[in-house]
């Protein structure tokens, strides 16, 4: 739905002079099926993952959700397998990779960021080093923004309501942009923005780090 993130994860990774790989028989790593209970078929879509992605140095998503969950059921893998951010600062050791964008950015911690793939500080670290970014602290950042996939669909009135908190808590630093390490949580932040026109986007960090 969003394939700016991965695009901008390879113009990143390629800058700093790395080999990217697409395999492009890649599917789902099973965090669709795992999150709604089927667990059987999301075992066998981790199976096949670790098949896929076995022969490489490191396997590297613009998603924290997907990493959690391929870690989860790719256990074969699951120490070569990371969060963009968590690999350019936790296992390459960088924080500055050449990127300018001269805006005021808020950055929203996702859940699975925050609890699952537990890549701490590191997108904070990379945005201080982008140049012309100004990075304002988001009021109550570690709260969730709703999403949490079928939790959206099947507890409506529940998710808008936490929506209505974040956004809310968005539009209160004055930020131009809303970023964060999971396209899900920037589909449901930028949609509550846009309905409210409160005229602030949401973009996806590897596309910052991309700029």
């Amino acid at each position: 739905m969003f394939p700016e993130a991965p695009k901008a994860t390879v113009a990143v990774l390629e800058r700093l002079g790395h080999e990217v790989d697409f395999p492009r028989e890649q599917t789902c790593c099973g965090q669709l099926h795992l999150n709604s209970g089927y667990r059987d078929e999301a075992r066998a879509l981790g199976r096949r993952f670790a098949r896929i992605f076995g022969e490489y140095e490191a396997v590297v998503s613009p998603s924290s959700s997907c990493v959690g969950a391929a870690r989860d059921l790719s256990p074969d893998v699951a120490e070569r397998v990371f969060e963009l951010s968590e690999f350019l600062v936790a296992k390459l050791g960088i924080e500055d990779v050449g990127a300018y964008f001269p805006h005021r950015v808020t950055y929203h911690p996702t859940c699975h960021s925050l609890r699952v793939a537990k890549v701490g500080d590191a997108p904070l670290r990379l945005l201080r080093a982008v140049r012309g970014l100004e990075l304002v602290e988001l009021p109550a950042a570690d709260e969730c923004c709703g999403f949490g996939g079928t939790f959206s669909v099947k507890n409506a009135d529940t998710s808008a309501a936490m929506l209505t908190d974040k956004c809310s808590a968005v539009v209160s630093t004055g930020a131009e942009v809303c970023t964060a390490v999971d396209g899900s949580c920037l589909m449901q932040i930028g949609g509550g923005l846009s309905r409210q026109r409160a005229g602030v986007r949401t973009m996806h960090l590897a596309e910052i780090l991309a700029s």
